[in-house]
């Protein structure tokens, strides 16, 4: 029986499963990075912040910079490592 499941699953859902991990991992990433640099320089009195453009360190970071880098990580993982599938059924089932 599992030699039938495993004949019958088809080949996109291996391809949507590692997206999709890598979108998590994405996300996890842009946690990490926001929490690092929110509580990391903004767990200070705001009378010792930085500013950068005008605005604290922490909150250009966390959310400016942030935004920016997450951006282009996704423009690129999205060029580089996903694929075009078709969602159309296959000839032949």
């Amino acid at each position: 029986m599992e030699k039938e499941l495993k004949k019958k699953q088809d080949y996109r859902f291996k391809i949507a499963n590692r997206e999709a991990l890598i979108g998590v991992a994405l996300a996890v990433f842009n946690f990490i990075w926001w929490f690092a640099f929110a509580y990391g320089l903004g767990g200070r009195t705001p009378e010792n912040y930085s500013y950068v453009f005008g605005l604290p360190a922490w909150f250009f970071y966390s959310c400016v910079l942030g935004f920016v880098v997450m951006t282009l990580l996704v423009i690129i993982i999205v060029k580089v490592w996903f694929v075009d599938v078709p969602l159309d059924e296959e000839e032949g089932e």
